[in-house]
């Protein structure tokens, strides 16, 4: 399976954290972005929106970091990551849903206005992650993972924006509850980190 990357991308470093957790292969094809590699062809064909990552499976093309992680937890078939029932199904998505939105706006953007430079609004992620960090230190303080019970593609969803929060400027040390899920997380056998992220 080839996974067209961005190696500083929190997006892709979802998928390459849940194959290093499950062991599962990846050949990972560096996608220029600086130089517009995701605006032309061929890569504009496998995406029209022009983002990475997107997964292609011998032929299945897959985009979107979330979508990816729900169809390699189903190729991989360990339901420990997603399992076959509805509800626990509903529970992850629940969780997939925050990291595209609250995580993305909030942490997520105040990173590509400090260390990239985005002309984003810095105020609004800065009162997005505001709101979300006492939700999710909350959460934590009755869960010891995001789903379930037990880690999920929806911890490796969740996982990389929070803890690059720093590099937006964003302090997640009054949050002490997440921060010891970030920590059991990281003690996962197989966890690899990325840039920002030891």
């Amino acid at each position: 399976m080839k996974l067209y990357d961005l190696e500083l991308s929190g997006n892709c470093y979802k998928v390459r954290l849940f194959a290093a957790l499950t062991g599962m292969a990846l050949d990972l094809v560096a996608v220029d972005l600086m130089g517009g590699e995701h605006k032309r062809s061929p890569f504009i064909e496998l995406n029209p929106f022009g983002q990475v990552p997107v997964l292609d499976d011998d032929g299945r093309i897959v985009r979107d970091s979330q979508a990816i992680l729900v169809y390699l937890a189903n190729r991989h078939g360990d339901e420990r990551w997603w399992p076959k029932d509805a509800a626990g199904q509903a529970e992850i998505v629940g969780w997939l849903a925050v990291a595209a939105h609250e995580v993305r706006a909030g942490p997520a953007n105040a990173r590509l206005v400090d260390k990239f430079g985005f002309q984003l609004e810095k105020a609004a992620a800065e009162a997005v992650a505001a709101d979300l960090l006492p939700l999710l230190d909350a959460h934590f303080a009755r869960h010891d993972w995001a789903a379930l019970g037990r880690p999920t593609i929806a911890d490796c969803a969740l996982y990389p924006y929070l803890a690059l929060a720093h590099e937006g400027g964003i302090d997640v040390s009054p949050y002490g509850n997440l921060r010891r899920w970030m920590a059991r997380l990281k003690a996962l056998p197989g966890f690899v980190g990325m840039p920002g992220i030891r």
